[in-house]
């Protein structure tokens, strides 16, 4: 079931995104989206072109951004809606972010190695974005390279294997991710910080695809709607139909919006389609998450 609104996605403003702003919203276009938001990684510089884009397709853009963030020692991620880009603070924080994403990139090359996971340097560095290699370049150059044909620790990302649906990106949670044995730590702004930037630059702050994040604890998702977080992104591509289930459940219980995202990225999520939520309240967390939107003007 593919869905007319779509409140998560990103262009190549983002690292790991393929297409520009403008290609992007050509792409919901061709998907049959009436409603779409560009939420970039810590980024608003591709708002201006996406909006002008999607306003002569017919399609209302969100201003919108996907703020990197930690819980204690938890890292997550918060959906900022209509904020306004000319708040000087998402600049500085996307020009600190790209810093230490540049000063880590020979680092996670080298764990990655260390691994015994071979691929060539220079051929990530090819595919740099802004001075930044990440996981999922990684990944594309080394299940390219014939070293690694017989390598196990690469077998669940070639077709037919159990990570095979989006291998890139799935070699990013297994590997890089935090915990993960070639993660690299990274200083991000703390949750409440993210919730209070979005609300105070005019915004509704929700919480991303908590099931690949924090899990189903209820402990600490009513701790996180406790410092005034407006939304539970419930549908997203990283949630089974448990997970739906039960993040529908907690945002009625909790009296906060419901939202719907496909996360979609281009070739690092090739399973990933936009509007591909395939919810069935549609029209209800629509009518809800836009109001609250419009009241906020």
């Amino acid at each position: 079931m593919t869905n007319k609104i779509d409140l998560h996605m990103h262009s190549n403003f983002s690292n790991d995104g393929e297409y520009t702003p403008s290609v992007l919203m050509n792409l919901c276009r061709q998907s049959g989206l009436e409603a779409v938001a560009l939420t970039d990684h810590n980024s608003v510089r591709g708002i201006a072109e996406a909006c002008e884009a999607a306003n002569r397709l017919g399609i209302e853009c969100i201003s919108a951004i996907e703020l990197d963030c930690h819980l204690n020692a938890t890292n997550m991620h918060v959906l900022g809606y209509g904020i306004d880009p000319r708040v000087a603070e998402f600049a500085e924080i996307e020009k600190d972010i790209l810093r230490q994403e540049q000063d880590a990139s020979s680092i996670i090359m080298q764990c990655i190695q260390d691994l015994g996971i071979l691929f060539e340097e220079q051929k990530a560095w090819d595919l740099a974005v802004d001075g930044v290699v990440t996981a999922e370049m990684i990944a594309e150059v080394a299940l390219e390279d014939v070293r690694n044909r017989s390598n196990t620790l690469l077998a669940p990302y070639r077709k037919g294997g159990s990570r095979s649906d989006n291998p890139y990106v799935n070699f990013y949670w297994d590997f890089c991710s935090q915990g993960k044995p070639a993660a690299v730590q990274f200083e991000y702004i703390d949750l409440q910080h993210a919730i209070q930037l979005i609300k105070g630059s005019g915004g509704l702050a929700v919480l991303a695809h908590p099931g690949i994040n924090i899990g189903q604890n209820q402990q600490i998702l009513s701790e996180i709607i406790g410092f005034g977080m407006d939304g539970i992104e419930v549908y997203s591509s990283y949630h089974d139909e448990a997970s739906t289930a039960f993040f529908s459940q907690k945002a009625d219980e909790l009296h906060v919006l419901k939202t719907m995202g496909s996360d979609f990225h281009g070739k690092i999520k090739p399973a990933i389609r936009l509007g591909m939520m395939d919810c069935r309240e549609e029209a209800d967390i629509t009518r809800r998450f836009m109001k609250r939107l419009h009241d906020l003007t």
